[in-house]
């Protein structure tokens, strides 16, 4: 079957809009060719942390087939997330065929991994665009250094800052104006938290007791909006009130509204302007 009727059967099982199908399809399809980096057997037992409103929980439990099994983890409220919440969409999720097949889990990735039992329970444990929503990179650290006692293989995907197709620099400069910015508040409920380069996640992994097996660069397609969407939060009239009210050293203040400024000149070059970012390049890698 090919990955764009394997999308559109999975979406059909989904909490989506209608109206909108576009995005819930392109969303599917970039994780579809995630799993094709990973190459997760049928039947494995996947730990995934950082599901939200399994996005690629759907794509994994499809994956896997009927005799695997997803434990889905992820620590936010149930009521959190738009335009349906994570209770919502897993509960959808849930009755689904692909329902059976997951294990829904509201508890932060270390609690739940310090109650597991000693040996290797899980085939692989997925991070797919969850890492910037980490706290701080020693959390990073600490959750890959906890998953080495109980997974044979751990797999990552997130944002590589590398923009391949010059309409996706936007979304770079975006993603570091939010994390300059983010990192400078005392608690951080935005989608960049903790901005991380595959370099520095490689070398975490790494001092975690890992071996890299293998890595890629991908370039994000056309219907991935993550881009646009991150460019208009960051030119939004909130983002500069937030860094007056947040950033209290004028150097510092400074160099977070550079960030911004280079971010909407560079909308120059882009054909359409925000309507013509490109998301960035996407970074897969496998680690034993």
């Amino acid at each position: 079957m090919s990955s764009q009727l394997d999308a559109a059967s999975i979406i059909r099982l989904c909490l989506h809009d209608p109206t909108h199908f576009s995005v819930p399809y392109s969303q599917t399809l970039h994780r579809l060719e995630l799993l094709q980096h990973w190459n997760i057997p049928t039947g494995s037992t996947v730990l995934e942390i950082g599901c939200g409103q399994g996005d690629c929980t759907t794509v994994l439990a499809h994956t896997i087939g009927e005799q695997g099994r997803v434990v889905a983890i992820d620590p936010a409220e149930l009521d959190y997330g738009a335009p349906y919440t994570l209770g919502q969409a897993q509960g959808h999720i849930s009755q689904s065929p692909l329902g059976r097949r997951i294990t829904w889990v509201q508890q932060s990735p270390l609690h739940y991994l310090s109650s597991l039992p000693s040996g290797k329970a899980f085939d692989a444990t997925v991070l797919a665009h969850c890492l910037w929503y980490f706290s701080s990179p020693s959390l990073i650290f600490s959750t890959f250094r906890a998953l080495r006692p109980h997974s044979k293989r751990l797999l990552l995907a997130e944002w590589s800052l590398v923009a391949t197709h010059p309409s996706a620099q936007s979304h770079v400069l975006a993603a570091l104006a939010q994390a300059a910015l983010e990192c400078r508040k005392p608690k951080s409920e935005s989608n960049i938290r903790t901005v991380q380069s595959p370099n520095r996640l490689t070398k975490l992994a790494l001092a975690a007791g890992w071996q890299l097996e293998s890595e890629a660069r991908v370039q994000g397609g056309e219907g991935l909006l993550d881009g646009q969407w991150e460019v208009s939060a960051c030119l939004s009239p909130s983002f500069e009130r937030e860094v007056e009210e947040q950033v209290s050293d004028e150097r510092e203040r400074g160099s977070v509204l550079a960030l911004r400024d280079a971010c909407e000149a560079s909308l120059e070059g882009v054909q359409g302007g925000r309507k013509g970012v490109r998301s960035m390049d996407v970074w897969v890698a496998s680690f034993v």
